[in-house]
C-alpha cells in the first residue's frame, strides 16, 4: 500500500463515512481468558460512543508505511489453500457475522498474544466500500472496485479516565467515568490490502504501536509468514553495519556526512509528494559512504554485512535509520543534539593529547536560558 491508499481507507473509518454495520470483540483477562464477547450496532451506540470506537479503529492506521505499519505478503500456495489465508477469507466473506468463526478467531489471537497480566479487548470491523473511479482530472464517477475489508485491533484495557468502559452487566463497552477502558490499540491489521484503489487478496496491513516489537507469535498465528524487519531493528541493525564496516578510526566525520546525506535525501524524497514509501538500495548507500570519505576498505566491509542482513535485492527505509530533524552526539557524560543542517558547525581536534568535540559559538550562546558571552 502507498500513502494516497491509506489515506483513502483511513477516511472511511469515521462513524459518518462507512457502512460499518456493528462492531464485534472480545474481553480478555491477563489469565487468556474470554470474560465476554459482544457485538455493538453501530446504530444503537451514542454519538460520543461512536466516535470512541472509530477513533480506536483508525489508530490501527495510523503512523507511517515501513515504520508503524508493514505490509503483509501471502505466497500463492496460502492464498490457494492455507488455513491462515481461508480463516481471514472465511471472516471476511461472512462480514464477521458468524459466531463461531468470530470466537475461533478470538482464540486463535489469543493464543499468540502476550500482553503479560494485562487485561486486553480484540476489536473488529467489517466495511463494504464502492471505489469511486477516478478519471485524469480526478474527477470521481461510479465504477470502480469494491473493496470488502476487515479491521483488526488489539486494545489493553486499563483503569483511567473517561472512555469507552466495560459494563459487567450489559456485557460491552460502554462509556465510562472509572474502571476498566479501553487504550489505544498495541497492534492489528486490515485485510486484505487496498492497492493501487482495488482489493489484493495477497496482501495485508500489519500496524505495531511500537516500532521495537515484532510481535512474531501474532503474526505467526494470524499470517504465517513474515514480515519486514521493525524499525527499531533495522535502525539497530543499519548502526552496527556502519560501526563495523567503519571501524574506531578516523570515522566521525564519515559518520556526520552519512547523516547529512541521509536527512537530506529524506526531506527533499517528503517534498516530492510520492505516496510510495522511500526505499534506498545498497548501492545508494554505499554511493553516500563515498560521497562521506569513506575508504574502500570500508565501502566494501559494508558491501558484505548488506548480503548478509538484507540480501543482494534488499532494500533500505531511510525514515527508519536516522532522524533527519536532529543529529545526537554522546559521550558518558554529555548529550548534544544539533539541526543537521549546522552539523557543519562541528569539529574534532585533539589539542594536548586529549580528544575535543568543537562547536562554532559566536553568538547567541545561552545557558539555562541566559545570554551568554565566552571571551
Amino acid at each position: 500500500m502507498n500513502q494516497k491508499d491509506l489515506r483513502e481507507i483511513r477516511r472511511r473509518v469515521r462513524p459518518d463515512h462507512n457502512s460499518v454495520r456493528s462492531i464485534y470483540g472480545c474481553f480478555v483477562n491477563g489469565g487468556k481468558e474470554i470474560i465476554a464477547d459482544f457485538e455493538e450496532s453501530v446504530g444503537l451506540l451514542s454519538e460520543e460512543e461512536s466516535e470512541k470506537y472509530f477513533a480506536l479503529m483508525r489508530k490501527t492506521l495510523s503512523g507511517s508505511l515501513g515504520r508503524t505499519l508493514r505490509d503483509i505478503s501471502f505466497a500463492s500456495r496460502q492464498v490457494m489453500e492455507s488455513e491462515e489465508h481461508q480463516m481471514l477469507s472465511a471472516l471476511r466473506r461472512t462480514e464477521l457475522r458468524d459466531p463461531e468463526l468470530r470466537r475461533s478467531f478470538y482464540e486463535s489471537v489469543i493464543a499468540a498474544t502476550d500482553m503479560g497480566d494485562e487485561n486486553y479487548a480484540i476489536l473488529m470491523i467489517f466495511d463494504t466500500y464502492d471505489v469511486p473511479h477516478r478519471g485524469e482530472d480526478e474527477s470521481e464517477a461510479p465504477g470502480g472496485d469494491v473493496y470488502r475489508y476487515l479491521l483488526v485491533c488489539i486494545c489493553p484495557v486499563k483503569t483511567g479516565k473517561a472512555e469507552l468502559g466495560y459494563d459487567a452487566a450489559a456485557k460491552s463497552f460502554h462509556t465510562a467515568a472509572l474502571g476498566q477502558v479501553l487504550t489505544s490499540p498495541s497492534m492489528g491489521f486490515l485485510f486484505p490490502s487496498f492497492e493501487e484503489r482495488s482489493t489484493n487478496l495477497y496482501g495485508a496491513l500489519f500496524y505495531s504501536k511500537d516500532v521495537n516489537d515484532p510481535h512474531d507469535d501474532f503474526i505467526d498465528a494470524v499470517f504465517k509468514t513474515s514480515v519486514p524487519v521493525p524499525a527499531g531493528e533495522q535502525k539497530e541493525k543499519f548502526q552496527q553495519m556502519i560501526s563495523s564496516a567503519l571501524g574506531e578510526k578516523n570515522n566521525f566525520d564519515v559518520v556526520q556526512g552519512i547523516h547529512e546525506q541521509l536527512s537530506e535525501r529524506i526531506v527533499l524524497y517528503k517534498e516530492s509528494r510520492d505516496p510510495e514509501p522511500m526505499t534506498m538500495t545498497a548501492d545508494e548507500m554505499i554511493e553516500i559512504m563515498e560521497k562521506s570519505g569513506a575508504t574502500d576498505r570500508q565501502i566494501e566491509s559494508f558491501r558484505s554485512s548488506c548480503r548478509e542482513v538484507i540480501g543482494e535485492e534488499g532494500t533500505f527505509s531511510p525514515g527508519n535509520l536516522t532522524d533527519p530533524k536532529k543529529m545526537v552526539i554522546e559521550t558518558p557524560e554529555i548529550k548534544i543534539s544539533v539541526d543537521p543542517q549546522y552539523s557543519h558547525l562541528i569539529r574534532t581536534e585533539v589539542i594536548d593529547g586529549r580528544k575535543f568535540i568543537l562547536i562554532a559559538a559566536d553568538n547567541g550562546v545561552e545557558i539555562n536560558g541566559i545570554d551568554v558571552a565566552i571571551e
